[in-house]
């Protein structure tokens, strides 16, 4: 017998106490198995295991119950998962659709989850959040917040791209034409749909809204000779593309800015316009100017192919707490009908719309696939929280894309010659 008469072959463990009060609270079994600080382990006996690490992963989720809670966890580390990430992910989706978790919870759930975490030690202070997350501050897309959402997401370092991308440094959904196909032929050939729609023949202009690290107007300039111009708010993209431009000698055919697409004031210059997954950081009360400013920008007849993500209606237009704290803040999407009846609102006829979903969610599995085989030059680069964020941003992400959570479509269309 213990000090307070309880035999220790029946106290309960901590293991146990985590499935009783998720079974009480929210109506589900552990959907994956725990393994406690304490040893002591609960939930199905195959699969991942969730090893909770220490008291403070919990009061990481007594403060920030859900996504959020989860992620600060995994990140500083106060949780890992031992085997499959993606496979504990699936789980979990397929337990809370499965399954009727009825949310909020009530205050008697409230009140045995506090008497667990008193039971557990893990009432105190909330943890700091990681310093990954990003904090931004200002209205919202403004000019100077833009600027900074972007520096976060893409000034990472080109260093780090560079080791996660293929060798076109795209870094958007490709397109597989081929069952066993690498992915820089994929993306090689995801350019070339994009040149082919929009027509391109030597000696047009094409502008690139959104250039990223240059693999458009690059692969545009050399295999069709246009002229082309990429505007980024990146400082570090246009230092890559410039230098890549560069030491490739297309010099005179290739101009790269570091420019906001509201700057832009080129009335019918281009004959062609591309913007491949930058429309998702526009956000909601500007697209109307982003889409506007790519037909003034076009000549009567002119072609604009745009990517962009789009997700399942009632969906979180950001794509969830974590996306929006830790890889892309300010980030928006919309179901694709309500991009298209924005393109059309804004003048454009709208010829064609793919939708590449399942390309993406392979593009994904493939830069999972080069971003575990190099982990440890990912961590040595930019750190161990950091490179745990991008684990869990990659893996949840192409989980969105496999489960069609969310989608990415491309949509072609032109400016008309003559209004009606």
């Amino acid at each position: 017998m213990s000090a307070d008469g309880v035999h220790p072959s029946v106290r309960p463990t901590v293991a146990g106490r985590l499935a009783a009060v998720v079974r009480g609270a929210v109506g589900v079994d552990l959907p994956v198995r725990v393994r406690a600080w304490d040893g002591s382990q609960a939930g199905p006996p195959d699969g991942p295991v969730l090893v909770i690490r220490s008291r403070r992963a919990l009061r990481r989720l007594l403060w920030a119950p859900g996504e959020m809670g989860l992620a600060r966890a995994y990140v500083t580390g106060d949780i890992d998962v031992e085997g499959d990430l993606a496979e504990g992910f699936r789980r979990a989706w397929r337990s809370a659709r499965s399954q009727s978790v009825d949310l909020p919870l009530t205050v008697r759930d409230k009140l045995a989850v506090g008497l667990v975490a008193v039971r557990l030690g893990v009432i105190g202070p909330p943890p700091r959040p990681p310093v990954s997350e990003a904090r931004l501050s200002g209205r919202l897309h403004t000019s100077r917040r833009d600027r900074a959402a972007i520096a976060h997401h893409y000034d990472l370092s080109n260093a780090f791209y560079e080791l996660l991308l293929d060798e076109h440094m795209a870094y958007s959904s490709a397109y597989f034409t081929d069952p066993g196909q690498s992915l820089h032929d994929a993306q090689t050939a995801k350019l070339e749909l994009v040149c082919r729609k929009l027509e391109l023949r030597p000696g047009q202009r094409l502008l690139d809204v959104g250039c990223g690290w240059g693999s458009m107007v690059i692969h545009a300039a050399r295999e069709y000779g246009v002229a082309a111009t990429g505007v980024t708010l990146s400082e570090q993209q246009r230092r890559f593309v410039a230098e890549r431009v560069a030491a490739l000698g297309l010099s005179g055919l290739v101009e790269v800015r570091l420019q906001d697409y509201r700057e832009l004031d080129e009335d019918g210059e281009y004959d062609a316009v591309s913007s491949i997954e930058m429309g998702e950081h526009v956000g909601e009360q500007n697209y109307p100017t982003y889409t506007a400013l790519m037909l003034r920008a076009l000549r009567p007849g002119g072609r604009l192919l745009l990517q962009q993500m789009s997700r399942r209606a009632g969906a979180a237009p950001g794509g969830g707490r974590f996306i929006e704290s830790y890889i892309a803040p300010d980030m928006h999407m919309r179901p694709l009908w309500q991009t298209v009846k924005f393109l059309q609102d804004s003048g454009f006829e709208v010829l064609g719309v793919e939708a590449m979903r399942e390309h993406y969610a392979r593009t994904v599995d493939a830069w999972i696939a080069t971003f575990e085989d190099r982990y440890q030059q990912f961590v040595a680069l930019l750190g161990e929280e950091v490179a745990r964020v991008w684990r869990l941003y990659l893996v949840g992400g192409g989980l969105a894309f496999e489960e069609g959570r969310m989608g990415v479509d491309q949509i072609l269309a032109r400016r008309p010659v003559s209004p009606g």
